[in-house]
C-alpha cells in the first residue's frame, strides 16, 4: 500500500512537472472609458504578469492597479484614489481558460480563440469572455483580445460631476508575448 501511494504520487508530480508553461512578465494591458469631445480615459500597464499551462490552456493574470498609467497624473492619482482605490485593493486578477486550446495547433498564422474566465477587480468576481488571436513564432507564443467591462459591475462609482465625462464601459486590450518556463 505504501508503494501504490508512492507511485501514484510520483506519477502526478511528474505530470505537473512536465506541463508546459509559457510566461510573460511584461504584458501589456490598457482600458479606454473614453467619451466623445472630452479628454481621453485611457490607462496603460506594461507590467502585467501572464502563466499559461500550454497543456490545457489554462491562465492566470495578475496587474498591480497603480502600474496603469494616464497621460495626465491628476487622472491617474483621482483613478487610484477614487475609482480603483488601490490602497484597499491593490491588485486586479484574471483566472480562465482558453476554449479549444491545442499547443500543437499552433502556428505562425495567427487564429481566433475564446477566453472564458473570472477577473476580479475592486474587491469584485465577474465572469468575463474574451475574444483572442494566438499563435506561435519562435518558440514564443503570442496572445492579443480584448473585452468589454462596466464599470457598475465591478462597484465603481463615477462621481456626478464627472459621469458625462467618463463612459459606463471600459474597453479592455490585452497582448502578452510568453516564453517557456
Amino acid at each position: 500500500m505504501k508503494n501504490l501511494v508512492l507511485i501514484m504520487a510520483s506519477l502526478l508530480f511528474c505530470n505537473l512537472a512536465t506541463a508546459q508553461k509559457y510566461s510573460a512578465k511584461n504584458g501589456k494591458v490598457t482600458f479606454e472609458a473614453s467619451v466623445p469631445l472630452f479628454e481621453d480615459v485611457f490607462a496603460q500597464d506594461d507590467n502585467n504578469v501572464v502563466v499559461l499551462n500550454a497543456d490545457t490552456g489554462d491562465m492566470a493574470s495578475i496587474s498591480v492597479v497603480k502600474n496603469f498609467h494616464f497621460k495626465t497624473k491628476l487622472m491617474e492619482e483621482h483613478f487610484n484614489e477614487s475609482y480603483a482605490e488601490t490602497a484597499k485593493y491593490p491588485k486586479t486578477t484574471f483566472k480562465g481558460k482558453i476554449a479549444n486550446f491545442d499547443k500543437t495547433k499552433l502556428t505562425a498564422s495567427p487564429q481566433k480563440y475564446t477566453v472564458q474566465g473570472t477577473l476580479n477587480f475592486h474587491g469584485v468576481d465577474k465572469p468575463v469572455t474574451s475574444a483572442a488571436t494566438i499563435y506561435s513564432k519562435d518558440g514564443k507564443i503570442y496572445m492579443q483580445g480584448s473585452f468589454v467591462a462596466k464599470a457598475a459591475d465591478y462597484k465603481v462609482t463615477i462621481p456626478k460631476m464627472v459621469m458625462k465625462k467618463v463612459a459606463e464601459t471600459v474597453n479592455v486590450e490585452y497582448n502578452y508575448v510568453m516564453v517557456k518556463q
